[in-house]
């Protein structure tokens, strides 16, 4: 059952059903994009390869990615895989081609125009490939619209620090798994508090980074949710490739940071990988 639309939720349906809308660029629901409409060049450089992005159908990639969780899966032939906030269905179409007919990919979005894109996406994957093995649901990260027990992998690219209540989320990761099942999740995570200074501004001009948790309290709700084999692994160059070029407000960011720092000193796009136990 869905939950009560959290005031967060409502502004990223806005700012997403705009991104859907006009075919993508931000990292968020600030106004200000993490790469503006450079996504071919965005996904290259978070770890998406040409001959992935060339299996795709025009317009799942929106650049708002900040890893390439499929990739790192390994993804078996007839697994069930969901895809928590799925978009335009880039990474669920991936999936797709991996785990083949015999498996199926569930893709969950809230945003009601971000579904009829993917949905759009999914007549022309199957054109193309002939795989009819994606169903996009509407529903909340924090109230996965699938039973208890019924995936054998979760993914999510960029999704969960825009969660007003990301406990939750990983308690309903783990609800969702079957015993024995994993984790592939590319996210933002704080190595260290943002300095005062710049923390608003942060917020305010990089909305792909707004909710980001450090990474003591993110091990701390994976650890909560009774994962287990859990790791962290950062992907610190992900960082530059979202941010935009030649930007005023981007200097105006970097100028407020500590002398010989940089972003990639405080946030990281990470991998993060666990399993339920069996």
């Amino acid at each position: 059952m869905e939950s009560t639309p959290h005031p967060t939720h409502l502004k990223i349906q806005d700012a997403y059903g705009k991104i859907a809308s006009i075919g993508g660029g931000c990292c968020g629901p600030q106004s200000s994009c993490c790469g503006g409409g450079r996504v071919g060049e965005i996904a290259q450089g978070v770890g998406y390869s040409d001959v992935e992005l060339a299996s795709l159908p025009e317009g799942a990639n929106l650049g708002l990615s900040c890893g390439n969780p499929t990739a790192l899966a390994e993804l078996k032939a007839g697994e069930v895989v969901l895809d928590l906030g799925s978009g335009a269905g880039m990474d669920a179409f991936l999936a797709a081609q991996r785990v083949g007919p015999e498996g199926h990919v569930h893709g969950v979005d809230m945003t009601r125009e971000m579904l009829a894109k993917a949905r759009h996406n999914a007549a022309e994957f199957r054109r193309r490939t002939g795989l009819g093995n994606v169903t996009f649901h509407q529903g909340q990260i924090e109230a996965i619209p699938l039973p208890d027990a019924s995936v054998d992998v979760v993914l999510s690219n960029c999704v969960l620090n825009l969660s007003p209540d990301q406990p939750r989320v990983w308690r309903e990761i783990a609800r969702v798994l079957r015993p024995g099942g994993r984790v592939s999740i590319s996210d933002m995570v704080l190595l260290r508090p943002l300095p005062e200074a710049v923390q608003e501004s942060v917020q305010a001009l990089v909305g792909c980074i707004a909710g980001a948790p450090l990474l003591m309290d993110l091990q701390a709700m994976t650890a909560a949710a009774g994962l287990v084999d859990r790791a962290f692994t950062p992907k610190g160059e992900a960082i530059e490739a979202m941010l935009p070029v030649d930007d005023p407000l981007i200097d105006h960011l970097l100028a407020l940071l500590p002398v010989g720092t940089k972003p990639s000193d405080f946030i990281t796009s990470m991998i993060i990988s666990a399993r339920k136990r069996a």
